[in-house]
């Protein structure tokens, strides 16, 4: 097991000889290493027989990291660098193995001693991971955190692992318990369950009445449809890779705009109800704002098969939706196929051309460059500040796009019409 020390061991961010012998780095770490996956930031787990908040103030100090207790009752504290943390927790129990018993899953129990690069794995871990199997320790220790039940479905859905029947069960009897956890935990969980291309265990948390305890009632064809959504994505990204670049940009700490894009299929089809589900679930008002324009926008989207959109109508939609197009163009898609699976391609190549028009840096439908300011209203024309100033450079930019006005002299001259007609009306 000589790569696990290598991979844990070149994690760490501080001399060996700073931690107290025995101590053990324990939970998703070692199975990551284990598993070989890589991380761009290191989240290690060290479990301290003794003085664990001290050892870890020592830690902060001399390495000038940030330093803060998460739990004194417990004491569990987190030091924080630059390249990810590092979380020590006072050992539960008499021994090593009484801890790790408190955990939840086998593969989350095993721990290695980087004194004596030693694995240990009482619970047989280990074995479960060669099968890629999820199994718990114990039911009991779902009720110390009942987050550990959202958590199973989404470390399957991450680490490509099946639930084993028994587990899955248990948590499915628990499901109503997550009502007791803070909503921010919750919502974190489920936005890494989101971000994950494994959908079936989106849909498998569904199932068994996991996701309702927080998003309420769900139809089985939202969840269903999130697969397709996926699969939309991934259509759309190969034929415009710059838009799959921004569908993967991230949006506060644990979001992307796909996975925003998901969770409009969990939460109601109407924009205010929306609203209200996301802020109980403490989304962040950018968050919030990214699924309710897509709810907002995506009926009209879906007609353009029979009325496609005028260049005006174009222009205001890209003035409301922005940054936000990517992931109103994939859903769009996903929802037209699923459904009507024939109409996946179809619906492509109605999306087609304003997807080419948002990606064009010079469209001035979709990324304007107005001939004239406000400004230039009120001193040209001689008008006042007032909200006619808005409405009229508004026309003018509607005469700018549909080729009624190609220069600054034109649109004054076409605003001085407008302004003549404002006046007799």
């Amino acid at each position: 097991m000589q790569y696990v020390a290598t991979r844990l061991l070149k994690k760490l961010p501080f001399p060996l000889d700073w931690l107290p012998k025995p101590a053990y780095i324990v939970g998703g770490a070692v199975r990551d290493a284990l598993l070989e996956r890589e991380k761009d930031q290191f989240d290690l787990d060290f479990v301290l027989p003794e003085n664990a908040v001290a050892t870890a103030q020592n830690i902060a100090q001399q390495t000038q990291a940030g330093f803060v207790v998460l739990d004194e009752q417990r004491q569990i504290a987190r030091v924080v660098f630059d390249q990810g943390t590092a979380d020590f927790a006072q050992q539960e129990g008499d021994t090593l193995e009484d801890d790790l018993k408190r955990r939840d899953f086998r593969i989350n129990a095993i721990a290695y001693n980087p004194h004596t690069q030693d694995i240990i794995d009482p619970l047989k871990g280990l074995k479960d991971l060669e099968r890629r199997e999820l199994r718990m320790i114990d039911k009991s220790n779902f009720n110390d955190d009942p987050l550990r039940i959202l958590r199973g479905y989404r470390q399957a859905a991450q680490l490509g692992l099946t639930i084993k029947p028994k587990t899955r069960n248990t948590l499915r009897k628990l499901a109503p318990k997550l009502a007791q956890v803070a909503a921010e935990r919750v919502q974190q969980e489920l936005q890494y369950l989101l971000v994950s291309p494994e959908t079936p265990w989106l849909y498998a948390a569904w199932e068994d009445r996991v996701l309702q305890v927080w998003l309420g009632k769900l139809p089985a064809e939202n969840v269903q449809q999130i697969e397709q959504i996926e699969h939309s994505a991934w259509l759309l990204s190969n034929i415009w890779t710059e838009l799959g670049q921004q569908l993967r940009q991230p949006i506060g700490n644990t979001s992307t705009l796909l996975s925003l894009t998901k969770l409009a299929s969990l939460v109601s089809p109407n924009p205010q109800t929306a609203q209200t589900q996301l802020e109980t679930l403490k989304y962040s008002r950018v968050e919030v704002r990214t699924v309710t324009t897509l709810l907002e926008h995506l009926p009209r989207l879906l007609e353009i098969t029979d009325h496609p959109l005028t260049p005006e109508e174009q222009y205001f939609l890209f003035q409301k939706v922005g940054d936000h197009f990517p992931a109103l163009a994939v859903l769009t898609v996903a929802v037209a196929a699923h459904q009507d699976t024939l109409r996946e391609t179809k619906m492509v190549g109605f999306i087609a051309p304003l997807v080419n028009t948002y990606l064009n840096p010079k469209s001035q439908i979709s990324h304007p460059t107005p001939l004239l300011t406000g400004s230039d209203l009120i001193q040209d024309l001689a008008l006042k500040p007032s909200p006619k100033i808005g409405k009229l450079l508004t026309q003018v930019q509607l005469a700018y796009i549909t080729g009624k006005v190609s220069s600054r002299e034109e649109a004054l001259e076409y605003a001085r019409r407008q302004v003549r007609l404002m006046g007799n009306s």
